[in-house]
């Protein structure tokens, strides 16, 4: 399984998504500081994901929630955690 994943960074407010094999591995890493990108976003908080069967779709689904629709979606999707 694949995972496409978000994190909302308790700190500035906003979203980080991303992909991974390994979703509870990944979160670690990004709650102890080892992804450069979130490092100074922390603390981090998993507030939604997605499980796909292979990484190509897993890939497509990350670049969608990316761009201005997929972010709209989020917004929806996740009103009470804004």
């Amino acid at each position: 399984m694949y995972y496409v994943y978000v994190l909302k960074s308790l700190k500035d407010k906003n979203f980080y998504v991303g992909k991974t094999g390994n979703l509870l591995e990944r979160f670690k890493e990004h709650s102890s500081g080892k992804v450069a990108s979130t490092r100074e976003r922390r603390p981090l908080k998993l507030v939604y994901y997605e499980a796909c069967n292979n990484t190509k779709d897993a890939t497509h689904r990350e670049v969608y929630l990316k761009t201005t629709w997929g972010k709209r979606y989020l917004k929806n999707r996740l009103k009470n955690d804004l």
